[in-house]
Order: structure tokens, then C-alpha cells, then sequence
């Protein structure tokens, strides 16, 4: 099984004026493809700030970030964007929709983008999947939390991403839309055989997949499988 995520000897430091911030020091591990894994931690712990250097979104102080055979630290913003856009898909916590456009106008985005001349099409057969088929030409604005996160995953899923990026992807939701936000992501990363990573707060969330990653002060603290998560509570 190839390696869809290889991170090694990630430390990223923030300067402001004569003092430096490290958020993160020397991470490193893989994902296999075809594996789900959740990243958890206290707040401050550094996990959004890992999940943008491993996307590509942002640079590394030092270190390398590798997704399947593209070595992100070595590319400029341009040639980073392509890999993303061929590559990876993303859920965030605040959805990320564009207001002034529909629900299978935002779907429609990353289709189009890559030329794909049955956007249209595409974008409604995914958005009847997550359960939206009579909500289509609505907008953000009136669509709920739930349904808002159901958008962002047909987007996010609609051009087959190898690598699936989640942050927070329930953080904003009540409970009984969290479970239903859940299954429906598991269903559809099954579905389409895309690798899964999870940034979450959620332990209920991070036990439900292969593999949980622990930081703590900007350092891995540990890499266990999820049955060894629970035995060890």
C-alpha cells in the first residue's frame, strides 16, 4: 500500500517583532493510503497549524511535507494549488460556501475548475446523495448548520480527491447533526476509497477511525491504533 501523506521533521515558527512562536516541532509520520486517522489535542496544541502545513496551505519552517509523490516544500504556491486541485479535497468547521452563490453553484466550483464538462450533472448527483436534492438552488443563508456541512462535503467529494482534509468538520454542529454529518462522511469516504484525515476536539469522532494522533505542545505524544485509544481510558 502506497504512503498518501508523508510528513517529516515539521516545525513551524511564528515571529513577531523580536519574540518567536513555535506552534510545532519536529512532527513526522505517515498515512497510508486508504487510511483513516483522526489528529486530536488541547487547544493550542498545534493541529489546524499541522493540517495547513500538510495540505500545502502553508510553509514549513523547516521539515518536508510529501503528498504521494509531490514534494510540497519544493514547489511554489502555483504549482502547490495544482497538486491540491488534482490531489485533495477539504471540509472545514465554518463550511467555507460562498454566500452569494447556490448550493450547486459552491458544488459546481471544483468541477468546473478542472474542466470537467459534466459539472452540472456531477454536482446534483452528489448533492441528491447527501440528501439535498430540494435544496439545490438555495443559498448559505437558508440553508442550517447541517445542511450547510452536507454542501461542503458534495464539494468536497466531487472531484474524487485521493487525500480528504476534515477541520472540525462537527465543531459547529448540535449533537444529533454531528452524528448525522459523521456517518454520512465515513459513507461517502467508503464510497469513493479516499484517504481521511480528521482534525478534531471530538474523541466520540476520533474513535471512529483507524488511528488517532496525539500532540500536545506541538509534538506527536502518541500514534496508537483506536483499540488501543480505548483500552488505555
Amino acid at each position: 500500500m502506497s504512503i498518501a501523506l508523508s510528513v517529516r521533521d515539521l516545525t513551524k515558527t511564528y515571529q513577531s517583532g523580536d519574540r518567536a512562536l513555535t506552534v510545532l516541532q519536529q512532527v513526522g509520520f505517515d498515512v497510508k493510503e486508504g487510511e483513516i486517522v483522526s489528529i486530536v489535542g488541547p487547544s493550542g496544541s498545534g493541529k489546524t497549524t499541522l493540517l495547513g502545513l500538510c495540505a500545502g496551505l502553508d510553509r514549513a519552517t523547516t521539515g518536508s511535507v510529501k503528498i504521494f509523490d509531490h514534494e510540497l516544500t519544493t514547489l511554489s504556491e502555483d504549482e502547490r494549488a495544482a497538486v491540491r486541485n488534482q490531489n485533495v479535497g477539504f471540509i472545514f468547521q465554518n463550511f467555507q460556501l460562498i454566500p452569494t452563490l447556490t448550493a450547486l453553484e459552491n458544488v459546481m466550483i471544483p468541477l468546473e475548475l478542472r474542466g470537467s464538462n459534466e459539472s452540472t450533472h456531477k454536482a446534483k448527483e452528489l448533492l441528491e446523495r447527501v440528501g439535498l436534492g430540494t435544496r439545490m438552488d438555495h443559498y448559505p443563508n437558508q440553508l442550517s448548520g447541517g445542511e450547510q456541512q452536507r454542501v461542503a462535503m458534495a464539494r468536497a467529494f466531487s472531484n474524487q480527491p485521493r487525500l480528504l482534509f476534515a477541520d472540525e468538520p462537527t465543531g459547529n454542529l448540535d449533537d444529533a447533526t454531528s452524528n448525522t454529518v459523521e456517518d454520512l462522511l465515513f459513507e461517502l469516504n467508503q464510497e469513493h476509497g479516499t484517504t481521511l484525515v480528521i482534525v478534531t476536539h471530538d474523541l466520540q469522532l476520533a474513535r471512529r477511525t483507524n488511528r488517532i494522533i496525539r500532540l500536545r505542545g506541538g509534538r506527536v505524544e502518541s500514534d496508537t491504533g483506536v483499540e488501543a485509544q480505548i483500552s488505555a481510558t
